[in-house]
């Protein structure tokens, strides 16, 4: 029986969504589930592989057909030994070993990474960033993750924990982040806090979908909201920018969504702020991938991790 079909999850701060697709990572089906049910890590395991054996069930699969599944995770993971050090928006998880917890639940290869360097490797083999060697890729939404691109490969530092621009300290002083940090980065344009922003500017409650619809009409008060989150992004980016000389920044995620609110201040903060030389030559583009890069960027990481065990077996093999 041939294995011929990968599964991706993409596991956020507010949902858990997974696809079945092919080897060419055509989506064939998905799910998405709340993770506001999964109080406990132990449920949030339990609910990974539920869902696993469903979306096989449900199209007539068996899991001989399954290359293996892929995750992203809102934190620093260890993607070669499988440790999750903590997620800052999910609380109870330090020191989890979770690759090897999943494959014994599901018996099936599971390999894990940021959900952030997902996107990028996604947004870097068929998306936005394709092509290009020096690449930042964002996400935009419960929290602010990053994933590098350094000379053509995915770049994970020293303990598998690069990448984490939302956590770069825009203020010398400034709100406390859930990550433990000051003035991070994410602790002035995560979600939570760009709705407390929109909240206080119309004196209700407004939803980012709304904030963005009124900020394309032309509302005054939705783009002044889209520029602060723009301002701060930039400044960020800036740093970034002149540190790693990057080809492209890459920005996705429901946040993205804003538009050229958005867009536009943060283009003219990073070339205000960053080097000329630098800020000449980086470009700033939306994800092509929308909200699917985090799952495709799993089924990539599950292909790639297969293809160099069948490479090594191969090399093995003819010794």
């Amino acid at each position: 029986m041939k294995r011929n079909m990968i599964i991706g999850i993409d596991l956020g701060g507010t949902n858990l969504k997974l696809a079945l697709m092919d080897r060419s990572f055509r989506i064939k089906a998905r799910q998405v589930f709340s993770t506001a049910g999964f109080s406990e890590k132990e449920d949030l395991v339990t609910g990974i592989a539920v869902s696993v054996n469903r979306i096989i069930d449900d199209n007539g699969l068996r899991k001989a057909h399954i290359m293996g599944v892929g995750l992203g995770l809102p934190g620093p993971v260890n993607s070669k030994s499988g440790l999750v050090h903590f997620f800052p928006n999910i609380p109870g998880w330090k020191n989890v070993r979770l690759k090897a917890v999943l494959q014994r639940k599901i018996r099936l290869p599971v390999f894990i990474d940021n959900d952030a360097n997902l996107m990028a490797l996604a947004e870097h083999t068929i998306g936005a960033a394709r092509g290009m060697q020096n690449a930042l890729c964002i996400t935009l939404g419960t929290g602010v993750g990053g994933g590098l691109v350094c000379e053509g490969s995915i770049y994970r530092g020293s303990t598998y924990a690069a990448g984490e621009i939302g956590h770069v300290p825009v203020n010398e002083k400034g709100p406390k982040c859930n990550c433990g940090g000051i003035a991070c980065l994410e602790a002035y344009i995560g979600n939570k806090r760009i709705v407390k922003a929109a909240k206080a500017a119309f004196r209700k409650d407004i939803s980012l979908e709304e904030l963005s619809a009124r900020a394309q009409k032309g509302d005054v008060k939705a783009i002044r909201v889209w520029q602060m989150v723009g301002r701060y992004l930039g400044i960020a980016l800036s740093g970034a920018v002149n540190l790693l000389n990057l080809d492209v920044i890459v920005i996705g995620g429901g946040v993205a969504n804003a538009g050229s609110s958005l867009f536009d201040e943060v283009r003219a903060v990073v070339r205000k702020r960053a080097m000329s030389v630098q800020a000449r030559h980086v470009k700033i583009a939306k994800a092509r991938l929308g909200n699917d890069a985090g799952l495709l960027g799993a089924a990539i990481l599950v292909q790639s991790h297969i293809g160099r065990r069948r490479e090594k077996n191969q090399a093995g093999f003819f010794r």
